[in-house]
């Protein structure tokens, strides 16, 4: 039986949770899955938290605000307990029925990683352009032989967050990060649907966002460990430049010629003030990367609350509003919409300004932090 957690961040997604927990629970118990949903609500606000937590079995995580996907999926992670950890969007583009292949072909490839390849994708053109852009861009900078990094649809091994906490717009670059580690990734093609119901949250500033970081990748494959060789290589070259004009200039002034006609003082002296500053710089940055290996760093993320509930739980909650509806004046309307709830744990939503179910179960511990990478030896 595998074992596996499925992590959906969400946000403003109160039309396609129900339908995609529905769809995601058929297909983890069609496989005989030990399986557990977990839903990140990053600061929704819409009725997201309302419909989720009539659903079971569900995890739900829900973060004080907007954090980003980033850190709405780094928790949800955090909060993972099975073998495999499964993410995926909460828009329904993502097709939970590629699941069994992900978990197939990591398995018989030996991968510690796979990562879906929305082939055939089913959006506007400008984001198809946009994400074509920057997987040539991330081709030339950060080579991780990945078709579509941003498709969210991906299977990872336990282990591979052991030594991993996920910062900025990073979760394009997960696959990227982890093949730095020496974890070996694949990438298989997967279904990908039109957006039903919602608003795409992609947009410019997010695309900028990325590429930042992958710039910082980029960095981080080479130079993580000593930013020194990066920075104190800058820096010995602008000291040679400015060596260089210093020379030059030294020649001009007994040459006759009046310094105050050149721009060579001034070339000098920048060229040798910004070597010095940035050699310097890469020895600060150089001991800082030292702390950052040997100390652990705080969340950039705030939970508000978690809470889990199992298909009992929901029975038990319809059971006791079935029992104070019964002797109120709305007791035939109350009635009707409680008795929808299966024991399957899927529930009629009501009406949509409506009160979330009693009896609701007392929030867990926040999971405890993952550690920090280790340094390079």
């Amino acid at each position: 039986m595998e074992s596996v957690s499925i992590v959906v961040p969400i946000f403003n997604e109160e039309e396609n949770i129900v339908l995609l927990h529905q769809d995601i629970k058929a297909v983890c118990e069609k496989n005989n899955y030990d399986y557990e949903i977990i839903f990140v609500d990053d600061g929704s606000t819409d009725k997201s938290a309302f419909v989720a937590k009539q659903l079971a079995p569900l995890r739900y995580v829900r973060l004080r605000r907007n954090f980003g996907q980033t850190a709405a999926m780094d928790s949800g992670i955090k909060a993972a307990t099975k073998e495999y950890i499964i993410t995926m969007d909460g828009d329904r583009q993502n097709d939970p029925s590629d699941i069994p292949n992900l978990i197939s072909y990591l398995k018989l490839h030996d991968l510690d990683v796979v990562s879906g390849w929305r082939l055939k994708r089913q959006d506007s053109f400008s984001k198809k352009f946009f994400s074509r852009g920057a997987w040539l861009l991330r081709r030339l900078i950060v080579g991780d032989d990945i078709h579509d990094s941003g498709c969210s649809l991906k299977i990872y091994k336990r282990e591979c967050f052991s030594n991993l906490t996920l910062y900025g717009e990073m979760h394009r670059f997960i696959p990227a990060v982890l093949k730095i580690q020496g974890f070996k990734i694949g990438e298989i093609t997967v279904n990908h649907r039109p957006r039903t119901a919602g608003v795409t949250k992609y947009n410019w500033r997010r695309a900028f966002k990325g590429f930042v970081d992958m710039v910082a990748v980029w960095f981080w494959n080479r130079y993580s460990v000593r930013p020194l060789h990066l920075l104190g290589t800058l820096g010995i070259f602008l000291l040679l430049f400015g060596f260089g004009f210093s020379v030059w200039t030294i020649i001009e002034f007994f040459e006759g010629q009046s310094l105050s006609d050149t721009v060579l003082p001034l070339l000098s002296a920048v060229f040798l003030l910004s070597g010095v500053q940035i050699f310097l710089f890469g020895i600060l940055g150089d001991m800082m990367s030292k702390t950052y290996f040997e100390t652990g760093q705080g969340n950039s993320y705030s939970i508000k609350e978690i809470f889990e509930n199992t298909a009992d739980d929901i029975m038990e909650s319809a059971k006791t509003m079935v029992s104070r509806a019964s002797t109120g004046p709305n007791a035939t309307v109350a009635s009707e919409e409680i008795s929808s709830y299966s024991p399957g744990g899927t529930p009629a939503m009501g009406t949509p300004g409506g009160t979330p179910a009693t009896g609701s179960r007392p929030p867990l511990p926040r999971p405890s932090g993952l550690p920090r990478p280790p340094g390079a030896k």
